[in-house]
């Protein structure tokens, strides 16, 4: 857990989405409790863990949904997303279909999540270069056509996992509009959730 730094603190929704086994649950395993498993069972409807990180004066408060992969759950995507104020979208960098789904989510994110969403373009499992069927430089030319965060990650050895979500962090406040004058905004989630609908449970 991070100390408050002295700039305030947010609260900020994030959602993980991405092809089955592409590695998401194992992301935010490694990043929340620092464990990975080579057998991670298939995330049922979607898994919810909170995690704090501190950047520039400001301590973040992640309340993270990682969302099931498989097809048949596709359709509970937007009650996790909606209200998000970031997302990592991630592929497996061994498999090309992968990569396809997560173009896919990117799609869908961009017409029907928060205009102000920060997205992230994670290319999981970088432990298997030697296996690699996505280069790192056509997940990097997607990202940079669609104004995506890109990095590439893995579970397994650690690498980039943390670096992904303190990015976020950094980009968060950016994103989030400016504080209303004379007291208005009282606590700062609502500057993490600027187009949360008025009916979302998030």
């Amino acid at each position: 857990m991070a100390t408050p730094g002295a700039g305030g603190n947010l609260q900020a929704k994030l959602v993980l989405l991405g092809d089955m086994g592409a590695g998401k649950s194992s992301l935010v395993l490694r990043f929340v409790k620092g464990q990975f498993f080579d057998y991670q069972e298939s995330t049922i409807g979607a898994a919810f863990l909170t995690q704090t990180v501190a950047v520039n004066d400001v301590t973040v408060k992640f309340e993270i949904w990682d969302t099931a992969g498989q097809e048949r759950y596709h359709s509970l995507a937007p009650m996790y997303y909606r209200g998000a104020a970031a997302a990592i979208v991630v592929y497996d960098i061994t498999n090309t279909e992968s990569f396809t789904r997560a173009k896919n989510w990117v799609r869908e994110l961009q017409r029907q999540g928060n205009p102000n969403l920060v997205i992230a373009l994670a290319g999981n499992k970088a432990d298997l270069a030697s296996k690699r069927k996505v280069e790192t430089e056509e997940g990097q030319s997607y990202a940079d056509e669609n104004g995506l965060f890109f990095i590439e990650t893995s579970a397994k050895s650690a690498q980039n996992v943390n670096e992904v979500f303190y990015e976020i962090a950094r980009k968060l406040p950016k994103a989030a509009p400016a504080p209303q004058p004379q007291g208005l905004n009282l606590n700062a989630q609502g500057r993490t959730q600027p187009k949360r609908s008025c009916c979302s449970t998030s």
